[in-house]
């Protein structure tokens, strides 16, 4: 194992794209090895593993800890993301559980997200705490290009998958009431999350790339008399019926990725964010 400090310099790109994900996905990799990162922000959640996927240079970490150890409000997202980062990457792959917050996205789809509503509370969430402000622009938080290639990937696989949807992301680690959730419903909101923030802003204040594929496990509590309240249980059985799709549907995406950004702005996402 080797072990990378937050002072080093990364004379060549160990990655190119970086996947949050479980241990699961481990076995993809050809030449797998395993790299413990420091950064100046702590800890990241877990070693992370690099090795070749479709052609490309990937770079796994499982965002809650390869026992599923961090809760969500624990995860150390700062430290995540610039673990990514300092190994080369550019492109952030985000899968993650959600729920479903309309009728028509039913368990077992996949939504790529286009938009975030935060209803965090307390979570670190930039890496620009002065003396310069910093104001990066969220309107538009996804890679237009990797969501686009997300898509086309998913249909491909033969999963339905929804272009288009908003994830409101929530502290955690409690599910939501029913009365948070029908808000929720009531704004025309789709999907139903724990950790898309802050993963997705940070990225872009590194300014790398960042796709969202939402695994959807269930209906959340909010369509009263239509579907039972959540459950963890049956949370976990649909996420783990998903994970086979959700390798095929990955392949697809990395072989699809060019290796230059050219189709988007994310990498000058700092270009404009300061004053003076």
């Amino acid at each position: 194992m080797h072990i990378l400090g937050s002072t080093d310099v990364v004379d060549k790109r160990l990655a190119d794209i970086g996947i949050f994900g479980g241990s699961g996905f481990y076995k993809l990799l050809d030449k797998a090895e395993e790299i413990a990162v420091e950064t100046p922000y702590g800890a990241p959640s877990d070693k992370l593993v690099i090795g070749m996927l479709a052609g490309k240079k990937v770079a796994f970490l499982p965002r809650h800890g390869v026992s599923h150890q961090l809760p969500p409000h624990k995860i150390n997202f700062r430290a995540n993301l610039w673990a990514m980062k300092s190994l080369g990457v550019t492109r952030i792959i985000s899968p993650c559980a959600a729920g479903s917050l309309q009728k028509h996205v039913a368990p077992g789809d996949f939504v790529v997200c286009d938009q975030y509503v935060d209803r965090t509370s307390g979570r670190v969430d930039t890496f620009y705490d002065g003396p310069i402000s910093t104001h990066i622009s969220a309107a538009d938080p996804y890679c237009p290009e990797l969501r686009s290639l997300a898509v086309a990937a998913g249909e491909a696989s033969g999963i339905k998958t929804h272009k288009h949807g908003t994830v409101v992301v929530i502290q955690g680690p409690r599910f939501s009431t029913k009365a948070e959730s029908k808000w929720f419903t009531a704004a025309g909101w789709e999907v139903i999350n724990m950790t898309q923030y802050p993963e997705v802003h940070l990225a872009r204040e590194l300014e790398m790339c960042c796709v969202n594929i939402s695994l959807i496990t269930d209906y959340d509590s909010g369509l009263v008399g239509d579907v039972a309240p959540v459950s963890h249980s049956e949370v976990v059985k649909v996420f783990g019926n998903n994970i086979a799709k959700l390798q095929n549907m990955l392949t697809r995406l990395l072989e699809a990725i060019p290796d230059e950004r050219k189709a988007c702005t994310c990498s000058t996402a700092l270009q404009h964010a300061r004053i003076g």
